[in-house]
């Protein structure tokens, strides 16, 4: 009978909070007469089953797009090649940071080969693919706001929870990259960004070598700030060689092979 209680009220829980477009866990506890921690645990499993987002002291509904959007985009062989060097810093208990993006994506299918590991992402479809892996790791969600432009959770509160943790790798996407500065965006929602850089031990930013091409305003992370940049073999010699010169190791990827 506790067990039906307890799926009725989870159920009650999601169309309380579709309804409301947020809630916090003292309000959640008032409505449905039970313990702030009760709720938390309710919100904890709604968030991984992927019918709640999870964010710092509440839940808001899934995003209608991510509802609707395939688990993983389909990417090119170049893309899934850097997924995998990507994957490769990692160890078992790693604790890493993975960015939004189509390219952070690829390391996903990669994770498996890892026990206890900790990820935390501002990526809802990232989340939902590694809570449905039978090699699960922890997952953490940012919360926060979300952002159509860049289908991930921004803003002060992502940033927040970020600042609460310590992790080994963060891995990050680029949508340009600037030989003398580091990544860039036309994007100014640079804040999350650099806070999941300042958190992680190392930073690799994973990105496609035609990301040189994109010449964008507004720098995002100097080079600094980033450990390792992991790009496929169409890089040229000469930028290869500039970006080692600032300090950082450039990783090849190749499809067949590591």
């Amino acid at each position: 009978m506790q067990k039906r209680n307890t799926q009725q009220r989870r159920e009650a829980i999601v169309e309380w909070v579709n309804h409301r477009g947020h809630a916090q866990v003292d309000v959640l506890a008032g409505e449905f007469g039970t313990s702030e921690v009760t709720i938390r645990k309710d919100l904890s499993i709604l968030a991984q089953q992927g019918v709640l987002v999870r964010q710092f002291g509440g839940a808001a509904p899934v995003p209608a797009a991510v509802a609707a959007a395939p688990l993983l985009r389909p990417v090119s062989a170049q893309k899934q090649a850097i997924g995998a060097r990507a994957a490769s810093l990692l160890h078992d208990n790693a604790r890493i940071l993975i960015d939004s993006g189509s390219t952070t994506e690829t390391m996903l299918p990669h994770l498996h080969a890892f026990s206890r590991l900790v990820v935390m992402t501002n990526s809802l479809k990232a989340a939902s693919y590694l809570t449905e892996q039978d090699n699960e790791p922890t997952v953490l969600m940012t919360g926060g706001t979300w952002d159509p432009q860049s289908q991930s959770f921004q803003g002060h509160m992502a940033e927040k929870v970020t600042q609460a943790y310590s992790f080994d790798y963060a891995f990050i996407g680029a949508s340009g990259i600037d030989v003398e500065r580091g990544t860039t965006t036309f994007n100014e929602l640079t804040g999350l960004t650099e806070t999941m850089a300042s958190a992680a031990r190392e930073v690799a930013i994973v990105a496609e070598s035609s990301k040189f091409d994109h010449r964008m305003p507004n720098l995002e992370l100097p080079w600094k700030s980033i450990a390792y940049l992991i790009t496929d073999s169409n890089i040229s010699p000469a930028v290869k060689q500039a970006i080692t010169d600032h300090g950082v190791a450039v990783l090849i990827a190749t499809p067949n092979g590591v």
